[in-house]
């Protein structure tokens, strides 16, 4: 007779746990497929001090395969689900499709970034849910005040050293904070930039920051944030974003190339399209975690509407702390499922309390309550670092030891250049990968707040951008952090827009649309080889631009006949013949899909 079959799909807190509970409850009896675009598991709650540059971004990740040794790992994304037939139809990342049999099922694909109606935001926002997001914020933080310090316009300066985020949730609020910090310290590492004063705004439509905690957490956070110079602005939102700035609620236009989108998360697509019960969005499931009338299907995490049994007539957050306790539940269920641990009648409900909260600010500060105990400072911080090194899975080593020589060493204030603008939309249904340059997945658009302008770079550039965002949810055993817990303390939960507060917005990309010839804007990707200017990479416009030897989507668009590799340039494809269309040269047409 043959083992049982189980799929996992998603591989976030909730589908990781889950993943690792049952090769341990299975013990070799069942074969477990964990479905997933990425090769790692990624520890969100520390992704702000990736973006700060404390923490290099392999830190926060922990590989699949070396982690679940008795898990097969199919990398690709779920698309269409046959609950009849029992199958699962997914994509691999160069777009072949394939087919996996499932005798149970663990549906934990997470969420996707929240937007709101608010015109512009889609276009000139990014969040900050993923990777690719973070490492992007990182390289366009330094890029705006490397660009500001060398500007010779006053305005221009102000508008590169202005930062807007949007949602004072966990995730805002820790990325203000840490930001803050941040660009402090790249003014303070050159002379010639002296005089500047980076300027960051945190928003939210809430009367208080993080508004789903405790006061005194809340007042903690408020405090440092102010003392360190955010302009925290409650009651306060975003009425509509341009490529020169954001016009907020208050009638007042802020001057700003960067635009960070905090607000909130919706379930993932993938349950919409099983048509299913709802809530939501998400999948209604018993106790137990099952899907009602498909007992061989369970759902946990953000895509799951699971009964609050503390809270009757309630369903439990979309947060991490919930998505890592549910996924715990959700292995020893499909277990008990297929005879071990009792069989259908070892099932157990899934409850589950917080234990406290913790909230990063960065340096020695930070706010914590862990056991209803409130601490703030240098004690706040001491706990939250060590909830983080508990909580997670892996590279607790490493991780100590970045936290450690960022505390007696300088950051490097260097971009890498690894991804752009346009490869990290907003809007987006897989987050958690940066889109590649193929000529089909990406269209010219208007060029936002973070975009740089024909003046920073060589003349006539036209825009780019991209929509991309994650889909993992996040918790671990604890605490918990960024709306995500851990078996614990709760971290980063909801703001004040009424979502999970787990995105973030950071910037477009602007460069003239023209031949392979010319330099683009520092947003670009692709880089060719005959390039002068190889370090930046080159746009993968059209199918029939003049890329002579470019290199395939794996290889980063790499033209190896580009004269100026350093410098991102266009092609002359259809895409760069769309820019050209434009009445200003500016590039605006629409990105087509998510996909």
């Amino acid at each position: 007779m043959s083992r049982p079959r189980i799929v996992i799909v998603g591989a976030g807190f909730a589908g990781y746990r889950a993943a690792r509970t049952l090769a341990r409850e299975a013990r070799g009896r069942a074969d477990i497929t964990l479905l997933n675009p990425t090769d790692h598991f990624l520890y969100v709650p520390l992704l702000p001090q990736v973006a700060a540059g404390i923490l290099e971004p392999r830190r926060v990740t922990v590989p699949l395969s070396g982690s679940l040794r008795q898990v097969r790992l199919v990398l690709g994304e779920a698309g269409r689900i046959d609950l009849d037939a029992r199958t699962v139809h997914c994509t691999n990342p160069e777009g072949d499709t394939g087919t996996l049999g499932y005798d149970r099922l663990v549906l934990a694909a997470g969420s996707v970034n929240k937007l709101l109606p608010i015109p512009g935001v889609a276009e000139h926002a990014h969040g900050f849910r993923s990777l690719p997001e973070a490492l992007y914020l990182r390289d366009h933080l330094t890029r705006q005040v490397e660009l500001a310090a060398s500007g010779a316009d006053a305005t221009e300066r102000a508008a590169r050293s202005t930062f807007v985020v949007v949602g004072a949730g966990y995730t805002g609020t820790e990325v203000a904070a840490q930001g803050k910090l941040f660009t402090d310290a790249l003014v303070r590492a050159h002379p010639s930039r002296t005089g500047m004063r980076p300027r960051w705004l945190l928003l939210d439509v809430a009367s208080r920051v993080l508004p789903e905690l405790d006061g005194r957490l809340s007042r903690t956070a408020d405090r440092v944030l102010r003392e360190r110079g955010v302009e925290v602005r409650m009651r306060t939102s975003v009425k509509e974003a341009t490529r020169d700035g954001v016009l907020l609620t208050d009638g007042e236009f802020v001057d700003t190339r960067t635009l960070v989108w905090c607000v909130g998360v919706r379930p993932d697509p993938l349950a919409e399209s099983l048509g299913l019960p709802l809530e939501r969005g998400r999948l209604l499931v018993e106790p137990t975690l099952q899907v009602p009338g498909r007992p061989e299907v369970f759902a946990c995490g953000d895509a799951a509407a699971v009964p609050d049994l503390e809270r009757p007539g309630e369903y439990t957050p979309m947060t991490a702390q919930h998505a890592w306790r549910q996924g715990k539940v959700a292995g020893q269920n499909v277990a008990a499922s297929l005879g071990a641990g009792g069989g259908a009648a070892g099932l157990r409900p899934y409850r589950h309390k917080d234990l406290g909260f913790v909230v990063d600010l960065g340096g020695v500060q930070a706010a914590a309550n862990p056991l209803g105990v409130h601490l703030s400072g240098p004690a706040a911080a001491l706990v939250t670092r060590g909830y983080h090194l508990a909580a997670m899975p892996g590279n607790r080593v490493r991780v100590a030891a970045d936290w450690l020589l960022d505390a007696v060493l300088p950051r490097q204030d260097v971009q890498l250049g690894l991804v752009r603008s346009w490869s990290v939309p907003l809007d987006t249904a897989s987050p958690e990968l940066a889109r590649v340059p193929d000529g089909r997945e990406r269209e010219t658009a208007a060029p936002g707040p973070g975009a740089a302008t024909g003046a920073d770079v060589n003349a006539g550039d036209a825009g780019n951008v991209a929509h991309d965002r994650n889909t993992d949810d996040k918790n671990t055993d604890g605490m918990n952090t960024h709306g995500k817990d851990a078996d614990g303390m709760n971290t980063h939960g909801k703001d004040a827009h009424g979502k999970d507060d787990r995105n973030e917005a950071n910037d477009v990309n602007q460069t003239n649309g023209g031949s392979g010839e010319q330099h683009p804007s520092p947003e670009d990707d692709s880089q060719s080889i005959t390039a002068p200017t190889p370090e930046v990479g080159r746009h993968g416009g059209g199918e029939d631009g003049a890329r002579e030897g470019q290199s395939s989507p794996e290889d980063g668009s790499r033209s190896i006949t580009a004269p100026t590799p350093e410098v991102g340039q266009h092609s002359s494809g259809p895409a760069a013949g769309r820019e050209d269309e434009t009445a200003d040269g500016s590039g605006k047409a629409r990105g087509e899909g998510d996909r």
